[in-house]
């Protein structure tokens, strides 16, 4: 089958001798990037250029920037003009800040890259909640808005997935039990809402749902894996219908928003030994999702209503998805974690970063952050704790993988609106953590692509083989794996559409 959103990879050539997680010199670094950026980096994404796209809640007040050249906008829920930007682009390598428009509120949204680079933004909160929008990749574009040919339902804490046919499935939201399709490029195109009761099923409470912004994985035999609050299905969107049921999470720990854990598929390793049949004596390559962090049921309500602050959860699951018979295998964490991001460095090891140890997602309802991260790597099952950041890191802050291999931080908003004189401020702030292999690194040059046959990235297919030569100037080889990464929508601690293919190598 073609990928046609292939377009959007990372390309890791890993030659590593010594990765012993023991070792005591692996332990991270932090670097300021830039004090403020203007806005609370509630949403996060990086487009093919290299810039990070940074957005926030649209209507609820100033910002820390304002629009270019005294412009103002008349935005179709606002009373008043507003002159403030909510939405900014950020070069890493420059620092440069470039404010950017949004007419309708954001707030809680969701989004995926088209094959084509461009970033495509799914609902929000009132007159915002059907709207879709478009960045394209480039030195001057703005967001372009579709209320025309938007969402059919409302979504508000929905999640979305990038399929193989460059369509993006849009999952969930606030009392939405539902999924659909989008773009819709004419009006040819099916407005079909298909019903999921699996997401009303999974509803804690109306009030505490614990299944918004559900955690979504395409597998490797075609199928989504859909995972709320404690438990999981695999649906084919295709026919609209349940494959499989999932056996519940053990251990009573609810793991999605307000109660938010994090979710990562592992990586996808496309080497032959890891290849099975399926049911319908198809080949399938194995694949394997993580889960980890969350906090109880009813945490959310003790915050709220009482100012208790319930422990996070330390626990992990991890779970063969294209298995016959799936069994979560459970796992825990060195430090407890609600609001964590998971991300999938280049070495096929798991970032687990931000959040607090009490508490939940929510208003001011989280005590203790968690300033220490945490590596997982999968093939030994074993966590390591790493250097501290010196800013917290709680409600509303993101995470991304850039290019270069360094991990950047944003956001973080417990708060109504922007403050920052609060128990934990508003921050505008964005940090480079520089992960344990860049210790690694730095007696040996890293590994550089020199050439890449054939070089029309955009037409490469699902199997196709490539050839890549790279250039090391000192030090020993070790072992060499060759990783494709395709970039994430981050926000409220999980970041949509992160994949990470470990290639299957011929030698030279």
């Amino acid at each position: 089958m073609e990928r046609k959103n292939s377009v959007c990879l990372l390309i890791a050539i890993c030659c590593f001798s010594n990765l012993a997680l023991g070792s005591q010199d692996l332990e991270g670094k932090w670097k300021l990037l830039k004090r403020s950026i203007g806005v609370s980096a509630m949403h996060m994404a990086l487009l093919p250029n290299d810039r990070i796209i940074a957005f926030d809640r649209s209507h609820f007040g100033p910002s820390n920037i304002t629009l270019p050249q005294g412009k103002c906008i008349k935005g179709v829920e606002l009373e008043t003009s507003d002159c403030y930007a909510h939405a900014v682009e950020f070069d890493p390598i420059t620092r440069k800040v470039r404010p950017l428009t949004i007419q309708t509120d954001t707030w809680c949204s969701s989004g995926a890259l088209l094959a084509n680079g461009v970033l495509v933004q799914t609902g929000g909160y009132r007159l915002g909640e059907r709207v879709v929008r478009y960045l394209k990749p480039c030195s001057d574009c703005d967001w372009e808005e579709d209320h025309q040919n938007g969402l059919i339902s409302p979504r508000w804490y929905a999640s979305n997935q990038i399929l193989p046919n460059g369509k993006i499935i849009v999952v969930g939201g606030r009392f939405q039990f539902t999924y659909e399709f989008i773009p819709r490029t004419s009006d040819s195109d099916r407005k079909i809402l298909y019903q999921l009761p699996f997401l009303k099923e999974t509803m804690h409470s109306p009030k505490i749902p614990n299944n918004l912004y559900p955690f979504l994985h395409l597998s490797t035999d075609g199928n989504l894996f859909i995972f709320a609050n404690d438990r999981a299905i695999l649906l084919d969107y295709v026919n609209n219908r349940v494959m499989k049921n999932y056996p519940v999470m053990p251990g009573g720990i609810s793991r999605n928003y307000p109660s938010t854990g994090s979710s990562v598929l592992l990586p996808v390793n496309l080497s032959s030994i890891n290849v099975h049949i399926n049911n319908n004596n198809k080949p399938v390559v194995h694949s394997q999702v993580l889960i980890c962090g969350g906090t109880l049921p009813d945490s959310n309500e003790n915050a709220a209503e009482a100012q208790i602050f319930l422990p996070a959860a330390k626990s992990c699951g991890r779970l063969t998805i294209t298995a016959q018979n799936p069994k979560w295998e459970m796992e825990e964490m060195p430090l407890n974690r609600v609001m964590g991001d998971m991300i999938l460095l280049p070495t096929g090891d798991v970032l687990i970063i931000n959040g607090a140890a009490k508490g939940t997602a929510g208003w001011g309802a989280a005590r203790e952050p968690v300033l220490n991260p945490v590596i997982y790597c999968p093939k030994i099952n074993r966590f390591r704790i790493l250097s501290p950041s010196l800013i917290p890191r709680l409600y509303h802050s993101t995470a991304h993988l850039l290019s270069d291999g360094r991990v950047l931080v944003g956001g973080s908003n417990p708060n109504v609106n922007y403050n920052f004189s609060a128990l934990f401020p508003t921050e505008l702030s964005l940090q480079a953590f520089y992960p344990p292999y860049f210790n690694l690194m730095s007696n040996r040059s890293r590994p550089s692509i020199s050439t890449v046959k054939p070089g029309a990235f955009l037409k490469l297919k699902y199997t196709e083989n490539f050839l890549l030569g790279f250039k090391l100037r000192s030090g020993d080889l070790g072992e060499i794996f060759v990783t494709m990464v395709a970039p994430s929508f981050t926000t409220h601690s999980f970041a949509m559409n992160q994949r990470l293919l470990v290639l299957e190598l011929h030698g030279a």
